[in-house]
């Protein structure tokens, strides 16, 4: 496994996929962690096969720079871009077009979510948890991005709104489910936390990234090691 680790005064850890597994192997937290696979075409292939929609990204990256979503309907496959879609009468072609679209750079591949939306655009959840002086963790921050229209990543740098998390889970199912959502993200935050620090030791401040699935159930996407 590919652990990417680069050292600041905060440990840095780069990969996707070493974070990934590391809290695959919680079994409270694994339910949460959408079905993850290195890229491969035989990868790529078997996991639209199952999940009809899958969202691949770089092992290393932020901002939501170079994620792609990728869709299979019937037979015909299309990838979204940012705001370009491309479609495709067979998987071959598209599979041709997503390698010239990554280059060289490692990526994986996730299962997709069908995110609760506010007007039609995507939101999903940062939770940043840094640790204090004392040696103790502190949530900072719980924010809702709501996506630009037109896109699906959310990330604020591509155009995303920033609301409250409280409103954000308010505005996309109720107030009644605010404090309960809020409380699971919290929970998990926690968890993730002690499974990364035992596994990674040196970090210090950590920034999780949770959608909200239109049934309601909470997902970590990933954990970044520099949130901004």
């Amino acid at each position: 496994m590919d652990n990417g680790i680069a050292y600041e005064q905060s440990r840095q850890l780069a990969s996707k996929w070493a974070k990934t597994a590391a809290l695959r192997s919680h079994g409270r937290i694994a339910p949460h962690i959408p079905p993850t696979r290195m890229f491969t075409k035989a990868n790529l292939s078997s996991m639209l096969a199952t999940h009809g929609m899958v969202v691949i990204k770089p092992v290393r990256g932020a901002g939501g720079h170079g994620v792609i979503k990728v869709s299979r309907a019937g037979g015909a496959y299309k990838y979204t871009y940012y705001s370009q879609t491309s479609s495709f009468g067979t998987f071959d072609g598209m599979y041709r077009s997503l390698l010239s679209r990554k280059k060289s750079r490692q990526y994986i591949i996730q299962k997709g979510i069908q995110l609760a939306t506010i007007g039609g655009r995507p939101i999903d959840y940062r939770v940043k948890y840094v640790k204090q002086p004392s040696g103790q963790w502190l949530i900072t921050a719980i924010v809702g991005r709501l996506a630009k229209p037109g896109l699906f990543v959310t990330n604020i740098c591509r155009g995303g709104t920033l609301l409250s998390g409280s409103e954000g889970i308010r505005r996309s199912f109720s107030s009644r489910a605010v404090l309960p959502k809020k409380r699971e993200m919290r929970l998990l935050t926690k968890l993730s936390t002690q499974v990364l620090e035992s596994r990674f030791p040196g970090i210090g401040q950590l920034g999780f990234d949770y959608g909200i699935d239109r049934n309601g159930k909470i997902w970590i996407f990933e954990v970044n090691t520099r949130p901004q």
